[in-house]
């Protein structure tokens, strides 16, 4: 199943409701572009800034300690993908080419991971937890698509999972020592 999504029950709509988690940030109507009022789409991004527990439990962490962290990462299946903030076509970050990352996973097993905001990569998508994890004041923060390209999609054959994690593994090792440096 996709990880990034939440099932929540509702009255009003008559089907299951999914929530995007990952698109479902602490402030109204940010989440205007790429996603969906619909409650019954994959986009839909809850009834309201922060419906959702888990996104409160997250953010109530994030605020209670953001001086201390140096990078949020967000890691999600499919697209072999390093999306840096941030989503909505008129902003980019001011660390947009700090990322050496895909190199790093390139070398592990040779895949091609590309790199860029998500409206430069994919499409605009406003609300996500990295763009509001940046506007907190956390310098690096970085949206992981995972293996594979689109032929699996979220169900990955079992012998991609391993190579998978190893891919992951190099290009978050390579930020955090990419941090490191620069700190010393």
């Amino acid at each position: 199943t996709e990880a990034v999504k939440h099932a929540s029950f509702f009255t009003h709509c008559f089907c299951i409701i999914v929530i995007c988690l990952s698109y479902h940030p602490p402030w109204p109507l940010f989440t205007a572009i790429g996603v969906s009022f619909n409650c019954c789409s994959k986009f839909y991004p809850g009834s309201k800034a922060m419906s959702e527990l888990e996104t409160r439990a997250v953010t109530d962490f994030v605020r209670s300690r953001k001086d201390s962290f140096l990078c949020f990462l967000s890691i999600h299946s499919y697209g072999q993908m390093l999306l840096i903030p941030y989503g909505h076509p008129n902003y980019t970050a001011p660390n947009y080419d700090e990322l050496g990352a895909t190199e790093a996973i390139w070398k592990v097993h040779r895949t091609n991971y590309t790199v860029g905001t998500p409206p430069d990569v994919l499409y605009p998508i406003t609300g996500s937890a990295t763009d509001w994890a940046r506007m907190q004041g956390i310098p690096l923060t970085y949206i992981f698509e995972l293996r594979d390209n689109g032929t699996y999609r979220f169900e990955l054959p079992e012998d991609q999972i391993q190579p998978t994690c190893e891919e992951a593994y190099r290009g978050v090792l390579s930020i955090l020592n990419n941090i490191e440096e620069e700190r010393s």
